[in-house]
């Protein structure tokens, strides 16, 4: 047998976590040597355990397991991320890829996929399930960075008020970037704006 596949696992749902974990463990190549319940705990083993693949869900605390990948990025570190969740929205499919996940597959994949598509990245290749490849042809993301950072807010159900502060911006500001977003969305408010924004994947 040839060198182990060394894997940390990120999710946020305890049984999936273990489920995943002990699945993963019976493959004579793959060992799970960390797993994480939230996105700073990925990047905290991920640091210490500098394993080959993160197997990780995009919904999580925290960080997302997006924002994780773009991290990771930022920081030149050569995991190879795979990322498995049960959305197949486009939004998240279009951003993953934007950021160099190497493969985006769904939970519900027996685990014969999942196994050989953590081998397939681990080689090298990119894996996107062939039912979410039509998904990356879906709506373009229209917001910037800020308008999403703040849609995000929205979400928590912090007031513009709220936001300004956290965001460190004027209340008039945060009016003016969500006023754009609705715009783009063709939303009636705020709460509209964010709820598309967050089911199209853009948050």
């Amino acid at each position: 047998m040839g060198e182990r596949i060394r894997v940390v696992l990120a999710e946020d749902q305890t049984m999936v976590l273990s489920a995943f974990a002990a699945l993963l463990d019976l493959q004579p190549d793959v060992e799970v040597v960390a797993t994480a319940g939230d996105g700073a705990e990925a990047l905290a083993a991920v640091d210490q355990h500098r394993p080959d693949v993160l197997l990780t869900d995009i919904e999580m605390p925290e960080r997302s397991g997006i924002d994780v990948a773009a991290e990771l990025r930022r920081r030149g570190d050569p995991v190879r991320v795979l990322i498995v969740t049960t959305f197949a929205r486009s939004g998240y499919l279009r951003r993953a890829m934007e950021i160099g996940v190497a493969g985006y597959v769904l939970k519900d994949a027996p685990i014969a996929e999942l196994v050989t598509a953590l081998r397939r990245v681990h080689a090298g290749e990119r894996v996107v399930a062939p039912e979410l490849a039509v998904a990356a042809w879906g709506r373009p993301d229209p917001l910037t960075d800020r308008e999403r950072e703040i849609l995000r807010e929205v979400v928590t159900g912090a007031s513009n008020a709220d936001i300004a502060d956290r965001l460190h911006l004027a209340e008039g500001t945060v009016r003016n970037y969500l006023s754009t977003a609705m715009s783009k969305l063709a939303a009636r408010n705020r709460i509209e704006a964010a709820n598309t924004a967050r089911d199209q994947g853009w948050l």
